[in-house]
């Protein structure tokens, strides 16, 4: 017969061994390696788009599950010399596990250019959240390049039940308010008005916010994965649509002070 002590030391023994077999909860919120990664990028956007009369950049979105699509994608701009920085248009991840979030995050870190991303409504499944803000930042936050600001908003309002201020216009205002060392605006979002996820009680006055930014271009969206011009509103301000990373192409903007122009790029 096997004594008590024996047998308590051998199951202890196999638990402790055990531990090896899980890492650990999929929504387990540790993260390894780089974080805070927008700031980070934006402060290097900013100092090397200081002074540049054009600015090129790459708006792509969705990239989820896709993860040899998205690394091709950075294969693809690391071969440009002419593109400034990258925009994630959200949906970082397919059901906010924090492995998805790291697994994209190590991709897109190979890229030779800075990039940042948005929160999208799968990003803040489970604990996406928490991991998003941990490895990119805040929610909702904005950057100059050149003589153009980018106002980047969480507006995701269907996956919080409304509970949460989305879009945010405190945000909004503030970032409107401030005016200084930009003459133009770009919106970017991950779901745009009348979307499913969006509070369209509140699209209009939405709209009607991030008009009161200086000479606001046009708005940049993901989600639908498809790509979509469309002008919501019908007032001349387009919103553009990215494809998700599944579709295998991307979008190109360039701003000058004459105006700005976009090409589909596949790859």
């Amino acid at each position: 017969m096997i004594k008590r002590g024996i047998l308590i030391g051998l199951c202890l023994g196999f638990l402790l061994t055990g531990c090896d077999l899980i890492e650990y909860h999929p929504y387990d919120v540790r993260i390894d390696g780089e974080t805070n990664i927008n700031l980070k990028n934006i402060e290097k956007i900013q100092q090397q788009c200081a002074g540049k009369d054009t600015i090129r950049f790459a708006f792509m979105g969705d990239s989820q599950r896709w993860y040899d699509e998205t690394a091709d994608f950075v294969k693809h701009i690391n071969k440009q010399d002419s593109i400034d920085f990258v925009i994630h248009g959200g949906d970082i991840s397919d059901f906010g596990i924090t492995k998805e979030f790291l697994w994209i995050r190590d991709i897109m870190q190979r890229l030779r250019i800075p990039y940042v991303a948005l929160i999208g409504n799968h990003d803040i499944l489970g604990n996406g959240k928490e991991v998003f803000e941990q490895v990119y930042g805040d929610e909702n936050f904005a950057f100059i390049a050149g003589n153009t600001k980018f106002v980047c908003m969480n507006t995701n309002a269907l996956e919080y039940d409304y509970s949460h201020p989305v879009p945010d216009f405190d945000f909004i205002s503030r970032e409107a308010a401030d005016s200084a060392g930009y003459s133009k605006t770009v919106a970017v979002m991950h779901v745009k008005p009348y979307d499913d996820q969006f509070n369209n009680n509140v699209a209009r006055l939405f709209h009607a916010e991030i008009k009161k930014f200086p000479s606001l271009q046009f708005a940049l969206h993901a989600h639908n994965h498809e790509l979509q011009i469309t002008d919501v509103f019908k007032d001349g301000i387009i919103y553009y649509g990215c494809a998700s990373m599944k579709q295998r192409n991307y979008m190109v903007f360039t701003l000058t002070t004459n105006g700005y122009s976009y090409e589909v790029v596949n790859y």
